[in-house]
């Protein structure tokens, strides 16, 4: 496996930070990868500014910090004009419909998907939007399994909120199969 170098971005209170940490601990461990995972916040607790960067592989990692990203999540119009000129040529930009603009041209499959608004349609509670999102993008990216999502979910959230959890994630992974190119 390539290393996978994955930027989270958005605004505090949207659960990326929560997300990144999830998937690095998912291939950590309950796949057997080797994963780094690191942050940014605005000065803002919540509104400003976050990203989090993964780098995921199968050998060493060097340095923790993602340059060119393979897949990019942007989740605020102000994530997207940031951080999209920065996509590695052929990557994946995974963007919300309701937040973001996909108004720059990318050398990379740009997907945007109505994910907050399947939430709040299917579930109705905006704060496991981040796990919908994670849904999509391993989906689409193949790179941990659902089950090892849920391990991680399971040690980090309390029993009560698990079913909510799984059935966001399982949102998120619906709507990524249809974009799926294998």
């Amino acid at each position: 496996m390539e290393k996978c170098r994955i930027i989270f971005s958005g605004s505090g209170g949207q659960g990326i930070i929560t997300a990144a940490v999830i998937l690095a601990e998912a291939a950590v461990l309950h796949e057997d990868m080797m994963a780094v995972q690191s942050q940014v916040y605005g000065p803002q607790a919540r509104g400003g500014v976050s990203r989090s960067d993964v780098i995921i592989s199968d050998s060493r990692i060097d340095f923790p910090k993602v340059i060119q990203p393979n897949v990019l999540v942007c989740l605020t119009q102000a994530s997207y004009n940031t951080y999209s000129p920065m996509i590695r040529p052929g990557g994946l930009l995974l963007s919300d419909e309701k937040y973001v603009s996909t108004d720059r041209k990318a050398e990379a499959r740009q997907i945007s998907l109505p994910m907050y608004e399947a939430v709040m349609e299917k579930i109705k509670k905006p704060v496991v939007f981040n796990i919908c999102v994670l849904g999509v993008l391993i989906s689409l990216t193949k790179l941990v399994k659902p089950e090892s999502i849920m391990k991680v979910l399971e040690t980090r959230i309390p029993s009560e909120l698990v079913k909510l959890n799984r059935k966001a994630l399982d949102i998120g992974i619906q709507m990524g199969a249809k974009h799926f190119r294998g």
